[in-house]
């Protein structure tokens, strides 16, 4: 994609110029991609639990099930922080199956107890009647899916990340349940059987070595002219620049949308929900909110939120980040 140009809960100031929003926006911090290593993620979410101004952690290995018994030793360690932090803890699914390996992982994951967030409809399918939320990996492209979903015992939705806005603002009107937004991160695109990660190091996806850990915010594609567009994560393609909504959520806010996802990223994420925090409550407004989120994210790395406005999803439309 192109390049564009303390207390979270509290103390928050209302800029003159911050657009009114419902107080009952809430904010999710999604499942990670990236592999790191186990140590570190629990520190991350240990930190997370403790210090970032979100409600609900998506737990749970999305990407690559070789990856979960390295952390597994800390998962349940991890949920008590959070809960006893005031988090909502989700557990997600694998977002694709590709086999009965694959699928026994799904089951499992399906079968712990508390919120469990399907990634695939062999997820939905195990969760069928049970209260349950949806991964933006779902195909959920109209009201007649979001019904039938909802039918099925889907209690939260988060929308596929190509969406535009006038199609955000059709689902959420007819959905029966909430509707959530990715607005932050890299998002993902598209994904294979293949390991795109090991493929590039010459290796195999059974013989990878894992090798994904050696890039903590995704391995960069570049064009054949040298620029960066994409970026790799295991199995999975996601966008080189990290989307950002926090211009736009006010407009999500007034269709009907009440939850905003951020993905995890090789950065400070709890300033960066410190700064959607605060743009929700109506303390800052869409520029600054932009500002202090340029100031966070690398600078190689640009912002990108043209699915949101119809275009081509590597554009930036609206002000200078």
């Amino acid at each position: 994609m192109k390049r564009s140009a303390a207390t979270p809960r509290s103390g928050t100031r209302r800029g003159k110029h911050a657009a009114a929003i419902p107080a009952r926006a809430a904010i999710t911090l999604g499942p990670l991609l990236h592999n790191w290593p186990p140590e570190r993620r629990r520190d991350f979410y240990f930190r997370i639990a403790d210090e970032a101004a979100v409600d609900t952690v998506c737990l749970g290995e999305v990407v690559c099930p070789k990856r979960a018994p390295f952390f597994a030793p800390f998962l349940d360690e991890v949920a008590e922080r959070l809960i006893r932090g005031g988090k909502e803890v989700v557990f997600s699914t694998l977002a694709l199956v590709t086999g009965a390996r694959d699928m026994a992982f799904v089951a499992e994951a399906a079968a712990r107890r508390g919120v469990i967030e399907a990634n695939d409809l062999a997820a939905v399918e195990l969760l069928r009647g049970r209260p349950h939320h949806l991964g933006p990996f779902v195909n959920v492209y109209s009201e007649d899916t979001v019904r039938l979903l909802g039918l099925l015992g889907a209690a939260r939705i988060c929308l596929p990340v190509e969406l535009p806005a006038s199609a955000i603002g059709t689902i959420a009107k007819a959905s029966p349940a909430a509707i959530e937004v990715v607005v932050f991160g890299r998002v993902p695109l598209a994904m294979s059987v293949r390991c795109f990660h090991a493929r590039a190091r010459g290796r195999r996806k059974a013989t990878c070595r894992f090798v994904c850990g050696e890039d903590e915010d995704g391995l960069t594609v570049e064009t054949v002219e040298g620029e960066p567009f994409l970026a790799v994560a295991g199995s999975h393609i996601l966008s080189h620049a990290y989307v950002n909504l926090a211009n736009e959520v006010a407009a999500l806010c007034a269709v009907g949308v009440n939850r905003f996802r951020l993905l995890p990223q090789a950065i400070d994420m709890v300033a960066v929900a410190d700064v959607f925090r605060r743009r929700l409550d109506g303390g800052i407004g869409g520029a600054e909110a932009l500002t202090e989120l340029r100031q966070l994210a690398p600078a190689e790395v640009g912002f990108a939120n043209g699915f949101f406005h119809g275009r081509a999803g590597e554009e930036w439309i609206g002000p200078a980040a």
